[in-house]
């Protein structure tokens, strides 16, 4: 272990005293106007200052992009949430819309036949029984309604006032199975009463066999059940063959049953003027 010891001093002092005389040199040496040792500085350090800048450069990219992408996230959460509430105003503003154009529709039928008494209503509520087809209204008893009074709407025949209650009333359908409304077809006038099946669509009775029906028929109210006056749309034939001992005829209704927001109530009995133009402007199915 000594010799080895004793062999390496000489040696280490060797390069030792050849650095020192390389470094001496490099200082006295120029290349141009630097020296040498400089150049040697320079080039020793150049890779380490690039490595860092690099280093530098990369962090700094990935902080602009990290703190570019935060506020793009909070951006597009402002956009979507924006977004979302200009299609909950758009839909505000397109139900409005279609409530102005039901109530203009209203209105104009009211002006086109104000000598029949009848008060509009809304529909604030349907029967909780699903086998049943019935509605509330907002009107009663304080503003006129009594029971077994006709509703409609400007397409067509709605039901009748089931029971009435102070600012409330219960409306039932003709499409209940308990309802029923006197009927004609407007073609031949033949009459028949219309009864619901619990279904959207209703049937017409007592048709004989031998009396033609066109799909596509109007039918309108015959004012034998003393509810409805006469020639009120009440719907359109869908489809009708032979039955014992009558016809079975399916009937679409005319007013829009599942779609019903505001009604009129009918306050009395009274013809309507243009009920032959009514007849006529039964909507085709």
């Amino acid at each position: 272990m000594r010799v080895i010891q004793t062999v390496q001093r000489p040696l280490i002092l060797l390069v030792t005293v050849v650095l020192a005389q390389v470094l001496l040199l490099a200082v006295q040496i120029k290349r141009g106007d630097v020296r040498l040792i400089r150049s040697w500085g320079v080039w020793a350090v150049t890779p380490f200052q690039r490595g860092g800048a690099y280093l530098i450069d990369s962090a700094g990219s990935a902080w602009n992009s990290y703190v570019g992408l935060r506020n793009t996230r909070r951006e597009n959460e402002e956009l979507h949430n924006e977004l979302a509430q200009m299609k909950l105003r758009l839909a505000q503003i397109e139900g409005q819309a279609a409530e102005a154009k039901r109530l203009a529709g209203l209105l104009a039928f009211r002006e086109a036949n104000a000598d029949v008494p009848m008060i509009a209503a809304r529909v604030v509520g349907a029967g909780a029984s699903e086998t049943s087809r019935t509605l509330y209204i907002d009107r009663g008893e304080a503003d006129g309604v009594r029971k077994n009074m006709g509703v409609i709407t400007p397409e067509g025949v709605v039901g009748k006032v089931l029971e009435s209650f102070g600012k409330t009333s219960l409306i039932l359908l003709i499409t209940d199975k308990e309802s029923g409304v006197g009927a004609l077809l407007a073609n031949s006038r033949t009459q028949g009463v219309v009864r619901g099946t619990g279904e959207p669509l209703a049937e017409m009775y007592y048709v004989s066999n031998d009396q033609d029906v066109a799909a596509g028929e109007a039918i309108l109210t015959s004012g034998i059940d003393k509810i409805f006056p006469k020639d009120l749309p009440v719907g359109a034939v869908v489809s009708a063959q032979g039955g014992n001992p009558f016809q079975v005829i399916r009937v679409r209704p005319a007013a829009r049953l599942d779609r019903l927001e505001e009604v009129l109530v009918l306050l009395s009995r009274q013809e309507f003027p243009v009920k032959k133009e009514a007849g006529a402007a039964a909507p085709k199915q």
